[in-house]
C-alpha cells in the first residue's frame, strides 16, 4: 500500500514586489498553516518523507508541516516548481518502495492536474493550504498509474474558516 497526500502551499502574498519563486505568505497563509499541520497531526498522519518545491512559500508550508509531525524527512526538489502533472508522477515513480506514505508540497495546476489523473475524477481546484489525500493498492511507486488512487482525505481552510460576511 502507497499513499501520497497532496499539499497546496499556503496562501502567497503579492504585497512585495519579489519574483514568484520569492514569494511569501500573507496573513490568511500564516493563520491556516499552522491550523492545518495541527489538524493533519490529530488525524495522526506522518509521512515517511516531505517532497517540496524550494520556492519560498511552499519551502514555509513544508517545514511547519515537518515541525509540527516531527518529521525529519524533508527535502526540497528543484523540479517540483512549475512543473507539470506528469513530472511529480516521474519524480513519484521514482521513490524508494521502503517509503509508504509521501507529502508532495507543491503548487497548481500540477496538483491538481496530478489529483484528477490519478484519482479519475475530475477535481476542480486544490485550494491553498489544501491536502489531498489518495491511497493506491500497490506495493511499488512505478506501479502507479491513472485512476488509481482512492481518495481519503480531502481539508482545506475554509472548510473551518468562514468568510467575514
Amino acid at each position: 500500500m502507497k499513499t501520497i497526500y497532496l499539499i497546496r502551499h499556503a496562501k502567497s502574498s503579492w504585497k512585495e514586489p519579489v519574483s514568484d519563486f520569492d514569494r511569501g505568505l500573507n496573513k490568511r497563509g500564516k493563520r491556516d498553516l499552522p491550523f492545518m499541520a495541527s489538524l493533519i497531526q490529530s488525524k495522526q498522519i506522518v509521512p515517511d518523507l516531505i517532497l517540496s518545491s524550494p520556492a519560498k512559500r511552499t519551502k514555509l508550508t513544508a517545514e511547519v508541516f515537518a515541525k509540527e509531525l516531527k518529521v525529519k524527512n524533508l527535502k526540497f526538489e528543484q523540479s517540483m516548481y512549475e512543473c507539470s502533472y506528469s513530472k511529480l508522477l516521474s519524480i513519484i515513480h521514482k521513490l524508494p518502495n521502503n517509503i509508504s506514505t509521501v507529502f508532495l508540497v507543491g503548487h497548481n495546476p500540477g496538483l491538481n492536474m496530478l489529483a484528477s489523473y490519478l484519482s479519475g475524477k475530475n477535481i476542480e481546484n486544490i485550494p491553498t493550504c489544501a491536502v489531498y489525500g489518495l491511497k493506491f493498492k500497490c506495493n511499488e511507486w512505478r506501479q502507479i498509474d491513472k485512476a488509481q488512487g482512492e481518495n481519503t482525505l480531502f481539508e482545506y481552510p475554509k472548510k473551518y474558516f468562514k468568510k467575514k460576511q
